[in-house]
């Protein structure tokens, strides 16, 4: 079993920065990818950034040029750094993992989600 755990949400003023984490642990043999979702009240889930093991990241096109995520693999943990941030960027912020428990099995995991929330 794998579980992912996720922090560093909260409430920021417009423009302002978040740093999001999301910590996985247990029986991993490796993390091919992991990626941050939002979900926005009324709205339906979006993947907003993907990286892989080998470093390529992907964006969502609203978060171009202020969102970066990067990963630990020595720690298997991933981060969200969050520039600029607009009210519209407010959501819960969930991570998923596609993760390997042996070399042969892999199973995509959920952590329990962050609310972030942009406002004045």
């Amino acid at each position: 079993q794998v579980q992912l755990v996720e922090s560093g949400g909260g409430l920021v003023q417009p423009g302002g920065s978040l740093r999001l984490s999301c910590a996985a642990s247990g029986s991993i043999f490796n993390i091919y990818r992991m990626d941050w979702y939002r979900q926005a009240p009324g709205k339906q889930r979006e993947l907003v950034a993907t990286i892989t093991d080998s470093g390529s990241t992907n964006y969502a096109d609203s978060v171009k040029g202020r969102f970066n995520i990067s990963r630990d693999n020595a720690k298997n943990t991933v981060y969200l750094q969050m520039n600029n941030l607009k009210p519209e960027d407010t959501a819960v912020y969930s991570c998923n993992a596609d993760v390997g428990t042996t070399r042969w099995l892999r199973y995509s995991y959920w952590g329990q989600g962050t609310q972030v929330t942009v406002s004045s």
